[in-house]
Order: C-alpha cells, then sequence, then structure tokens
C-alpha cells in the first residue's frame, strides 16, 4: 500500500526491509526520515519509495538483531518487549505508534514500562522471542531476495557493533539528556542491547536513536 500520508511511527518497506518512520519534514525533497528495524540503519527517503504495512497477530521481524513473533492473545510478563498499536497514552505518559517498550510490571494486564509510561491492555501486542510455525514474515517483503547467509547475519546481534559506520553506538560514560523529563545521565553499565544509566534507568539501545527522547551530551570515545 502506497503512501498518501506519512506518519510518525508506521511500519514501511523501503528497499525490501522492514522500516519505521522515525520523523516527516515536508519542506525537503527526501522528507522521510526511516530506521530499519533489525539494525537501527537510519536512511532519508520519499513517500514514493516506500509501502505502508500494519503489523498484526502472529507476524515476524527482527528487532535490533533480534527475531520476535507479535503475540495479541499473550499476556506480559516483566521483562518482556511490547508494541504499542492502538496508543492512547495520558497527560504524563510519552509513547507513540509502534513503540517498543519493556515491561517493567503487570496489573490486570495493563503495564508499566521501564519507561515509567502506563499502558492499557487493548493498546498494545506482546513481543515473543522467536518465532512460530504459523508466522508470517515481516523483516522483508519479499524473502525469497535475501540469501540464507544474510538472514542469519540479521539475526545475530554480535554483527551489529560493525554494521553501520552511521550509527555511533553507546558506551559507558556517554551522557544524555532525557529530553521528555529535562534530566541528565550518564551511562552506568549495559548488556547488549540495553543501556542502565545512574539513576538506574534502564532503556533499549535503539532508544537512544531517537533524538526526541534523547540527546547526546557527552560521548566518551570522542575524548580518548
Amino acid at each position: 500500500m502506497k503512501l498518501l500520508q506519512v506518519r510518525k511511527g508506521q511500519f514501511v518497506f523501503y528497499e525490501n526491509e522492514l522500516h519505521k518512520v522515525y520523523s516527516v519534514k515536508p519542506m525537503f525533497k527526501k522528507s522521510i526520515h526511516l530506521y530499519r528495524l533489525k539494525d537501527m540503519k537510519q536512511v532519508l527517503t520519499s513517500a514514493n519509495e516506500i509501502t505502508l504495512y500494519k503489523p498484526k497477530h502472529n507476524d515476524t521481524f527482527i528487532f535490533y538483531g533480534k527475531r520476535y513473533t507479535i503475540d495479541e492473545k499473550r499476556r506480559p510478563n516483566p521483562g518482556d518487549y511490547i508494541l504499542i498499536t492502538k496508543p492512547a497514552p495520558d497527560f504524563l505518559d510519552h509513547y507513540s505508534l509502534n513503540s517498543i517498550e519493556k515491561v517493567e510490571s503487570v496489573e490486570d494486564g495493563n503495564v508499566v514500562t521501564t519507561r515509567d509510561n502506563g499502558v492499557k491492555h487493548h493498546e498494545y501486542v506482546v513481543m515473543v522471542p522467536g518465532k512460530t510455525d504459523a508466522s508470517q514474515e515481516i523483516a522483508y517483503y519479499d524473502k525469497s531476495l535475501i540469501p540464507e547467509s544474510q538472514q542469519l547475519e540479521d539475526e545475530s546481534i554480535t554483527y551489529l557493533t560493525d554494521s553501520d559506520e552511521d550509527v555511533v553506538k553507546p558506551v559507558v560514560g556517554d551522557v544524555y539528556l532525557d529530553v521528555e523529563r529535562n534530566t541528565k545521565a550518564m551511562v552506568v553499565a549495559m548488556t547488549e542491547s540495553e543501556v542502565i544509566f545512574g539513576h538506574g534507568k534502564q532503556v533499549h539501545i535503539t532508544d537512544l536513536f531517537d533524538e526526541a527522547r534523547y540527546k547526546i551530551i557527552f560521548r566518551t570515545e570522542e575524548d580518548l
């Protein structure tokens, strides 16, 4: 489905791979800013070069080097990732269409995420690690065009460190501004896909690529 009106958060196919719209800048010729879901590589393009996709139950895709399958029937547990497909945030919450967030706690199906967002049960679906026999591939528009070797590499988070020189990965010691809460915090620890700030907040590395959420203030490696 070609897009007449592009909005932030939409899932789209660009050059045969699944992307997410990060921002729209109508004044520019290439007005659509995308992130590739498998590794967060950035790209600028135009509406006529992308195809809209609305995620649904049993769809499977790669998010930052790991395979997940959407399960709209599963109840989440702390530590699970959710995809917010029907956002209706309250005044103090900060999330939008197709935000991916980690569950901190659950009560009657409603969740509080590690970003302190309260998300109601009808707003999200659960992202289950791996895939099932009934799942539908959406990491690629046409999987037959992707060599098997690339498919295997795409699902290996270890390759992300060197996969794209344009994506600067965070390291311990970096300082970020949390734009939504106007607070500064240093990265004090990391897992393969998440960072932990000095005040205890834990977020997915991909959150740091969203300049509406975080802005880099001090980058350790630039001063080595």
